[in-house]
């Protein structure tokens, strides 16, 4: 089945995309520390290293697109988990880590009272883990035994 392995190698990128984007969210919000880390581990190799941490904001928006279209067909029933990780819960009142999403990271939101930060942008790297874990989970079925190929046939209709 060529058709299988074409698919089986789109997932790995858009795993492997994925995974460069966990790696940026948490060097944007934690910046300093993973520089630290970076230059003491790596030394002069250091600088290149961080210039090939992709921006999140810039790389999401496309792999958010092609993830949704991979779960709607492949893991219908963990689409609604997979989009309410990034969307706006409906009738949101207030913007706590609870209700923090994905899309108010890329608009960069930070609530604070007083001087007191109440919720930042690494509020979204959960979100994002189990939005990855979601799609990792897709991954999984084409190793399961319990794999339907009909999925992809119907897919490829």
């Amino acid at each position: 089945m060529e058709n299988l392995k074409k698919y089986k190698d789109d997932l790995d990128q858009l795993i492997d995309t994925g995974d460069h984007l966990l790696i940026a969210i948490k060097y944007e919000c934690f910046k300093e520390r993973i520089t630290r880390t970076i230059q003491k581990k790596y030394g002069k190799e250091a600088g290149d290293i961080l210039d090939s941490i992709p921006v999140f904001s810039e790389r999401y928006q496309a792999w958010y697109s092609e993830a949704t279209i991979l779960i709607r067909q492949l893991l219908p029933n963990r689409l609604n988990d997979f989009c309410g990780f990034y969307e706006t819960p409906k009738g949101r009142k207030n913007v706590d880590y609870e209700s923090y999403r994905i899309s108010d990271y890329v608009l960069r939101l930070s609530v604070t009272q007083g001087a007191q930060l109440v919720v930042g942008p690494n509020a979204a790297i959960l979100r994002f883990r189990q939005q990855l874990a979601i799609v990792k989970a897709v991954k999984k079925r084409f190793e399961s035994s319990l794999f339907d190929i009909r999925q992809f046939v119907q897919a490829d209709l």
